[in-house]
């Protein structure tokens, strides 16, 4: 009896090719907040200013974020963080 040829066995082929592709897809799927620079991060706080999402407190050069109820000094710490509770949210909905 012969042992197969370990350079034309492709078993292993298949389940690393799997793995990429289920890995490419969950990279797909996740929200990167990390690339959130400061011209779009003051873009976004005003459009959710604009629509209500988020308040400024003018004495304390303070945005609150409405729906969540918590406070920032710092408009890329709030748009990454809108980024990410708007990705939590979408996610929970897509649960139901």
């Amino acid at each position: 009896m012969t042992d197969p040829n370990p350079i034309d066995d492709t078993a292993d082929d298949y389940s690393r090719f799997e793995a990429r592709l289920v890995v490419h897809d969950q990279d797909a799927t996740r929200i990167v907040t990390a690339d959130v620079g400061e011209t779009t991060a003051r873009q976004l706080v005003t459009e959710l200013i604009d629509n209500s999402v988020v308040t400024p407190v003018p004495g304390k050069r303070v945005f609150v974020h409405e729906p969540s109820g918590t406070a920032f000094d710092s408009s890329t710490q709030l748009a990454v963080f809108h980024q990410g509770w708007t990705a939590a949210c979408n996610a929970d909905k897509e649960g139901e």
